[in-house]
């Protein structure tokens, strides 16, 4: 493997912005790293190979630079997200050979500043579901275990960083989309606060349930792309300015003064849970979870074992998704029933069922869970918890149905810890904290108070630097079984 394919994207870009190497170079490093192990990954869905090598040479360094400038940088956008003059299929079989007019707003924003998109991620159809596949490339699987699931439904992104066919990507986030493939391929995947991440244009600009986010192989680079991304645009009502002081600089000053300080200059407290009372977990892996947690507590902190009351929230998250599922592709569905993949059709005519009663009850008790929320982080900073209630599965699985004697009603029913994160509109990060016995990823969930990703992304970071599990990768696809 080229030795800068490992670099960190920071490395990368520094290297870029000294000109010690030029981006054509390292988009043909990634273009010849795709073709050598997706093949066999299938974390790609479309290559723009071209674009982004003539767009390389018209990378010029602009005055002033804009917080965030990647001066060339190749990345990996999901194939959610269009990008014009790119096929965006959306992972469905309607949309195979659709190439987008328009760029997402987030699109436009991060090739002004410098990225150069390299390809789309694979995802499965409209996003729906924590595993990886479709009718259009097939089933993305886990580099740790090529047997195995990366998670969903930003699997492509997490197995193309994973594996350095990009340095940086990015990803959309419902139920868990970002963070649980980061835990399934030991990479970082952050979930903002609605707003911070402006995208669109969009069917319902000031829904709070879906946001886009950046996704990385360290929290350093989660940071950088982050500050690549956020920001106001007058297009999307739900966004807003970026933060007085860049992201990537609140981790630089926590890895030189070796903490970070809670709300209103007290130690800071982290809430350990080790399932929100909601959910069945796998020992192993609440194990590995609480370990890394309880590491916390040399690195000047405090740790406590808590969490808010959220019972009830896969009957809020279940209503509130399907009517937004019904509201995106109520007329797809009345199109093209045929072609859309049963768990689709399922959740749009759950959602074309509801009465107003059914959401107006839903609405409430997401408002009485963020009450909740306030009143929690108004004592802990942070709430630490296992992104997933299980490592990877085997692909051929479409969801995970059971655990143990546990059945699971719904195909999302088993992303209790990632969606019930969800309805609070907080910011929440998986972070790999180890491994299980059999060499398989865990990641921790953390997450904090509206707004506050300075805190969540400096606390990570020094976890990160304590667990020392970055330097893992990028990795070689490694076969395997179930």
């Amino acid at each position: 493997m080229d030795p800068r394919l490992s670099w960190t994207a920071r490395e990368a870009v520094a290297a870029l912005r000294r000109r010690e190497v030029a981006p054509h170079e390292l988009v043909a490093l990634a273009a010849d790293r795709i073709a050598a192990v997706d093949p066999v990954l299938r974390a790609m869905t479309t290559l723009c190979v071209d674009r982004a090598a003539r767009a390389a040479h018209r990378i010029e360094t602009p005055d002033p630079i804009p917080r965030g400038y990647l001066y060339g940088l190749p990345i990996a956008v999901k194939d959610l997200i269009p990008v014009a003059g790119v096929r965006t299929t959306w992972g469905s079989r309607i949309f195979a050979d659709h190439v987008s007019t328009q760029s997402d707003y987030e699109v436009e924003r991060l090739e002004a500043k410098g990225a150069l998109i390299i390809g789309k991620t694979n995802t499965p159809e409209f996003g729906a579901g924590a595993q990886t596949f479709n009718d259009v490339v097939g089933t993305t699987v886990n580099p740790w275990n090529t047997a195995l699931t990366p998670g969903g439904s930003s699997g492509g992104s997490a197995v193309a960083l994973a594996t350095g066919q990009a340095w940086l990507a990015n990803g959309t986030d419902l139920g868990g989309s970002l963070r649980i493939p980061a835990s399934f391929t030991a990479t970082v995947g952050l979930r903002p606060t609605p707003g911070r991440v402006p995208y669109g244009p969009r069917i319902r600009p000031q829904d709070t349930l879906s946001v886009h986010g950046p996704m990385a192989r360290t929290v350093g680079d989660c940071a950088l792309l982050l500050d690549t991304q956020a920001g106001a645009d007058p297009r999307d009502p739900l966004s807003y300015p970026e933060p007085e002081v860049p992201f990537v600089e609140h981790i630089d000053r926590a890895l030189t003064t070796g903490r970070v300080t809670g709300a209103n200059g007290r130690q800071l407290s982290v809430a350990w849970s080790r399932d929100l009372g909601l959910f069945p977990v796998d020992a192993e892996t609440a194990e590995v979870c609480e370990s890394a947690v309880r590491r916390l507590e040399h690195l000047h902190v405090s740790v406590a074992t808590a969490h808010p009351n959220l019972s009830g929230a896969e009957d809020c998250f279940q209503v509130l998704r399907a009517e937004l599922f019904a509201a995106q592709h109520r007329d797809t569905l009345a199109k093209y029933r045929e072609k859309l993949k049963p768990e689709v059709v399922w959740n749009i005519e759950k959602g074309l069922a509801l009465d107003a009663i059914q959401v107006t009850d839903a609405r409430r008790q997401k408002a009485g869970m963020i009450a909740a929320a306030m009143t929690f982080f108004a004592t802990y900073d942070i709430l630490a918890l296992p992104t997933t209630i299980v490592p990877p599965f085997d692909h051929r699985r479409r969801h995970l149905d059971a655990f143990g004697d546990h059945r699971f009603a719904t195909y999302v029913s088993w992303l209790a810890p990632t969606f019930a994160i969800t309805l609070l509109g907080c910011p929440a990060l998986s972070l790999p904290v180890g491994f299980t016995k059999s060499g398989l990823p865990v990641g921790l969930q953390l997450v904090a108070a509206h707004r506050d990703e300075a805190r969540l992304l400096a606390l990570a970071a020094l976890l990160e630097a304590d667990l020392g599990l970055a330097l893992e990768l990028p990795i070689d696809p490694r076969s395997g079984r179930t």
